[in-house]
């Protein structure tokens, strides 16, 4: 495997541990990763979700910066509409300072899932609207050539350079492609049209080079049902949600294959599970080699949760064998 790998940990909640330990599991795992040779470490942005502890990225990425020391720290990612680009300039300016050269600035989209949410963060559905003007208004900070606020300047993040990064899908693709941006992208919509998409961005890349990172979840084990039972929680947490509309702590899977289901959250399951990428090392090794020929990635960012910590860290040490990482002592 000749591309990147990085590790994207959304701070998932286990039944029976809460939030507060799962803040310190994402701390502990990043040490974790760091020492396996991974490339990157990112945490990510959600808001009233029982099951995701991860709800101030930036604040989350310096306590993971200042336990690791070689890794690449930054954030898959912060929803810019739910933040003034002023704040999020200066908070990722301190976040560089403090650690220099070691920091990636992730940016999605997204508002709050709920009226409540949004109510709470101060922002209606059409706060995404102008996502891409929030985006050039941010990296003019950066650049100290910002027009709309004479006089104003992100202190310390003016005159710093640190990569950013569109999380998009569709059209999202088109914006990081005309604003000469890294692309990360996840098939949410398929990976017919995440191909499409990542074809439109290279197309069309207004930069030096496009580069994309495709996200995905990949579990390693001996065989081929060890794996997929690594992927169950976190799937039954997603068909859950989607049946009561509440994303809920991961649970032990020996708990969630013995619940009473319907037909459809079976299905729905089945094939969350299937689109997923777990099996044996032979298994995986051909379906990361099919997704890489696919889109092309220079990067892979893995988002792999369940509820055994310890088997999520053998997963990913196995998949870092695979890939031929180096591991540090």
């Amino acid at each position: 495997m000749t591309f990147r790998i990085s590790v994207l940990d959304r701070s998932p909640a286990r039944r029976g541990r809460g939030s507060a330990q799962a803040l310190r599991d994402t701390v502990a795992f990043a040490r974790d990763i760091e020492g396996l040779g991974y490339h990157r470490f990112w945490v990510s942005e959600h808001h009233s979700v029982p099951g995701v502890a991860g709800s101030a990225p930036t604040v989350l990425a310096a306590a993971v910066a200042s336990v690791t020391s070689r890794i690449r720290v930054g954030t898959g990612g912060v929803m810019l509409p739910n933040h003034r680009p002023l704040v999020v300039a200066e908070q990722f300016g301190v976040l560089e300072s403090l650690f220099p050269g070691r920091i990636d600035l992730g940016l999605g989209r997204s508002v709050g899932f709920t009226d409540g949410v949004r109510q709470a963060l101060g922002q209606g559905r059409e706060a995404a609207e102008d996502f891409g003007g929030q985006v050039r208004e941010l990296l003019a900070f950066f650049g100290g050539d910002q027009t709309a606020y004479p006089g104003v300047h992100a202190i310390p993040a003016e005159g710093l350079s640190l990569p950013t990064f569109l999380l998009a899908t569709g059209s999202g693709a088109d914006l990081a492609a005309e604003l000469g941006l890294p692309l990360v992208i996840a098939p949410a919509r398929g990976e017919r049209a995440m191909v499409e998409a990542i074809r439109r961005y290279r197309s069309t890349f207004a930069g030096a080079e496009p580069y994309v990172v495709v996200s995905t979840s990949v579990a390693v084990a001996d065989t081929h049902e060890e794996a997929r039972r690594l992927l169950v929680p976190e799937a039954w947490s997603t068909v859950y949600s989607r049946s009561h509309g509440v994303f809920p702590p991961l649970s032990p899977v020996d708990e969630i294959l013995a619940l009473p289901k319907t037909d459809r959250e079976r299905v729905r399951l089945d094939d969350i599970v299937a689109s997923q990428i777990g099996g044996t090392p032979a298994e995986v090794t051909d379906r990361l080699g099919e997704l890489v020929q696919a889109t092309g990635a220079d990067e892979l960012l893995v988002s792999t949760s369940t509820y055994d910590q310890a088997a999520r860290v053998e997963s990913f040490a196995a998949l870092a064998e695979l890939a031929g990482l180096s591991v540090s002592a």
